[in-house]
Formats: structure tokens, C-alpha cells, sequence
């Protein structure tokens, strides 16, 4: 199914049928990626009184509750909510769902103990993009289910993420639990710079953390498809898809 978009003033061609998910799937358990020292998602049975909310326990159906808590379970989209006293809904920053984006592979600096996403990385990947994928490298498998707490994972210097804000990049995706490091006295510096909380607070720009891009999938162009539930919250669990571009003009 051949679709034609018209993003800006180009019209680029994208093929339906060929999704590429860069979600990570969130299971009941230990086997997800995990962050900040809590406990793993549990689906279960609702049980009411004598009765559950299970086929194999005799139910007509299966009546499951989930436990969720997305910034540390796996893919999700936040929005500057996550950092505000005000209440600022992710779902209420989308006018549209499908973005020209610009994968990028990064391996982060060493830089006293810590691993760097520096401007000079992103700044050549960013002509006429709405938004930027960032695949840290090495790309291992173990980003399915690594358990990040305590990890010091590479992060976006301040720098790196003023710049995207300044470039005017809506939405930033990354394939670590945050954009800033693990323990950072809560000072929040890229999430802050991106969203210009200091200048003119950007309410339609969103963080997307715990993706994962196959080794398949090549730096490049792509058409981004964001994809949330209707949930009035900070952050919501995502599936961002991408697309490659079959023809553009």
C-alpha cells in the first residue's frame, strides 16, 4: 500500500505495507528493558472475590490488569509535563502523527566516567527534519532487556540538546532510558534545554525514550509514524514506526 505524504513542501512516497517498528515489546516480568529501581511490569488475573480473570482458571475470558510504569518499562513519549508543576498531557502535544525524520548512529564520547552525546555528533543529520532518531553505539541486542538502574547510560550533553530545540526538532528519539544521565541531582539539563524551558516552553515537542533500531534499519531519511494511546497523562507507553522513503520530489 503505497501512501504519499505532503510533509512541508515536499511529497514523499512511503510503502505501508513495509513498517519498521523501533519499539521494544513490554511483557509481564523480568525480560523487559527496566530503569530507575523499581520493580518489572506485572500483568495479571482480576480477581473478585472467589472468582478470577482467567480461561485457565475456569473464566469465560481473560480479564488482565496491568501495572505499568512507563518511564522505566520500555518504550515511551513524554512530554515537558515531566518536568512541570502544570499538568501538560502528551497526547494534547500532537496536531499530526507522521514526521520526516532522520536516523542517526552516535557513538557516545568518554568523558570522565561518562558517555557523551556532544552537538557536534547531530548537527550534519539535521537539514529539514522534523525529527531525530539516535542509535547509540555498539547496537546490542541486550537493549531488550537490560536493566539500566545503576548503569550510568550515555546521555545528550545540554549543548547537543539546545541545539536540536534551536534546529526546531519536534520530537527526539533515543534508544536509552533518558536523554539526561541517571543521576543528575534532578537538574534535567538536556530535557530542559530541548523543551526550552528557560526561554518560550515548547508544548508540542516530544522525548521518546527505550526505542530500538535494528542494525537493518540505516542511518538516513525516514518517515516517522509516533504512535500513543489516548491517555491524558505526562507519558504514555509508544510505538514509533518508521518508513522508508521509496520516491521523494
Amino acid at each position: 500500500m503505497i501512501a504519499r505524504l505532503q510533509i512541508g513542501e515536499r511529497e514523499l512516497a512511503i510503502d505501508l505495507d513495509k513498517p519498521l517498528d523501533i519499539s521494544i515489546p513490554m511483557r509481564s516480568g523480568a525480560d523487559n528493558p527496566n530503569a530507575w529501581y523499581v520493580g518489572h511490569p506485572e500483568f495479571k488475573p482480576v480477581k473478585l472475590d472467589d472468582w478470577e480473570g482467567a480461561v485457565r482458571a475456569g473464566a469465560a475470558v481473560n480479564f488482565t490488569s496491568m501495572h505499568i510504569i512507563p518511564h522505566a518499562h520500555g518504550t515511551h513519549t513524554e512530554s515537558l509535563g515531566h518536568i512541570t508543576a502544570e499538568q501538560h498531557s502528551v497526547n494534547q502535544s500532537f496536531h499530526r502523527y507522521f514526521y520526516l525524520a532522520q536516523v542517526v548512529s552516535v557513538s557516545p564520547e568518554s568523558k570522565n566516567g561518562d558517555a557523551l552525546i556532544g552537538s557536534h555528533q547531530l548537527q550534519d543529520h539535521l537539514k529539514e527534519v522534523e525529527a531525530v532518531v539516535i542509535r547509540t553505539l555498539p547496537n546490542d541486542n541486550d537493549k531488550l532487556s537490560k536493566q539500566y538502574s545503576h548503569s550510568n547510560w550515555p546521555y545528550l550533553t545540554k549543548e547537543a540538546a539546545g541545539m536540536l530545540c534551536r534546529k526546531g526538532v519536534q520530537h527526539l528519539l533515543i534508544d536509552t532510558p533518558s536523554v539526561d544521565r541517571e543521576e543528575d541531582e534532578g537538574k534535567l539539563a538536556a530535557h530542559r534545554a530541548f523543551w526550552d524551558m528557560d526561554g518560550m516552553p515548547r508544548e508540542h515537542a516530544t522525548i521518546t525514550e527505550f526505542i530500538f533500531v535494528e542494525d537493518q534499519i540505516q542511518d538516513g531519511q525516514y518517515v516517522l509514524e509516533l504512535q500513543l494511546p489516548n491517555i491524558e497523562s505526562d507519558a504514555v507507553p509508544s510505538r514509533p514506526v518508521l518508513y522508508r522513503i521509496i520516491s521523494a520530489e
